[in-house]
């Protein structure tokens, strides 16, 4: 763009008289509009995106804030207060404590990758996230949730074994395989991190730099960029399958025998039992997948991005608050272990009085 052409944009006939902001300006809005070849580089690399929102067509924005500030704190508390029960209550120290251990943390971390961030957006009004900044968001909300995708999954064998074959849970469900059981989920959300965020990142996002959406996922990503993305998006619908049909096969598989076991039961106390042991866990596993379905699997045309944030906001914040809420009103060992903790904690108030 010649210095002319400068000028007569800005409607000065004389181009001296144009101040030097007004012409840094102007390349500037040049720069960010012109297409993107091969000869800008790493360009991408250098700008800053654009956060929407989640808040963007609400009517009462600060109303909907306090809301998720709430579900955010409750959140932390509750799978906070999951981990110290079972880490300090012998009765639950057990391979089915262990893996809600282990989901609590997950969850913490999970929400804690996404709605802070939010949140500061929505109380400064200041959206813009770096290259860099995205990218680790990226990563570690995929992380995450693959990590929990898989975990469930390996939970309904241990709901399988406690129901099917309970003299044998001991053996079959010992430290060491639920240290493997943890290990595998934390490995397999990682690879899945790792395979696909350098992917991802990695086109060129030459068009606007804005993404509707409140934090960095594939599919708000994918629409800013300016080459063709449909074979990658095929792989990673691929990859989304094999993810949510491995666990899905393990869960079905399981609760299959679990359900002929309960058939064959003829106490009806010990049906109630069984029905009890894994009711929770079904529960968390149809409000998760069930989300991750629609948002991965179902194809884009079906649904529209307001609709992707509302699917994204339930199992980003709500299911992260739900999970240890189920876990906990569901069963009597963790109501029991809580009301323990109570109870030495007002016992510990009354000497300390004294």
């Amino acid at each position: 763009m010649s210095y002319k052409e400068i000028g007569a944009h800005l409607g000065s006939e004389n181009p001296s008289f144009l101040r030097r902001e007004q012409v840094s300006r102007i390349i500037r809005e040049r720069i960010l509009t012109f297409p993107r070849t091969a000869a800008w580089g790493n360009y991408s690399a250098f700008a800053d995106f654009v956060l929407l929102g989640l808040f963007r067509s609400s009517r009462a924005p600060w109303l909907l804030f306090a809301l998720i500030l709430l579900v955010f704190l409750v959140s932390i508390a509750s799978n906070a207060t999951m981990i110290v029960l079972i880490r300090a209550d012998p009765r639950l120290r057990t391979p089915m404590y262990f893996l809600l251990s282990q989901l609590s943390l997950m969850d913490i971390l999970y929400i804690s990758t996404i709605v802070p961030k939010m949140l500061l957006d929505q109380a400064t009004g200041r959206r813009a996230i770096s290259f860099a900044g995205c990218t680790a968001q990226h990563f570690l909300y995929l992380t995450l949730a693959g990590a929990e995708f898989f975990l469930l999954g390996l939970m309904s064998y241990d709901r399988y074994v406690a129901v099917c074959s309970p003299l044998r849970y001991p053996v079959l469900m010992s430290r060491r395989v639920c240290l493997l059981i943890a290990a595998a989920a934390w490995l397999g959300g990682s690879l899945d991190g790792f395979l696909l965020t350098p992917v991802t990142m990695q086109f060129p996002f030459c068009a606007s730099r804005e993404i509707n959406h409140f934090f960095c996922e594939v599919p708000a990503l994918l629409k800013l960029s300016c080459a063709d993305t449909s074979a990658y998006e095929t792989a990673m619908y691929a990859c989304c399958i094999l993810m949510l049909l491995i666990p899905f096969s393990v869960i079905a598989a399981s609760y299959a025998r679990i359900l002929l076991a309960v058939c064959a039961m003829r106490q009806a106390d010990a049906r109630q039992k069984a029905v009890a042991t894994c009711s929770s866990h079904m529960v968390v596993v149809s409000l998760f997948y069930g989300a991750a379905m629609y948002t991965y699997v179902l194809p884009h045309s079906y649904h529209t991005p307001e609709q992707d944030k509302a699917v994204s906001a339930f199992y980003t914040i709500l299911t992260p608050m739900l999970n240890p809420l189920i876990y906990s009103l569901r069963n009597r060992d963790v109501a029991g272990a809580l009301r323990r903790a109570r109870e030495r904690g007002l016992c510990a108030g009354r000497v300390t009085a004294f």
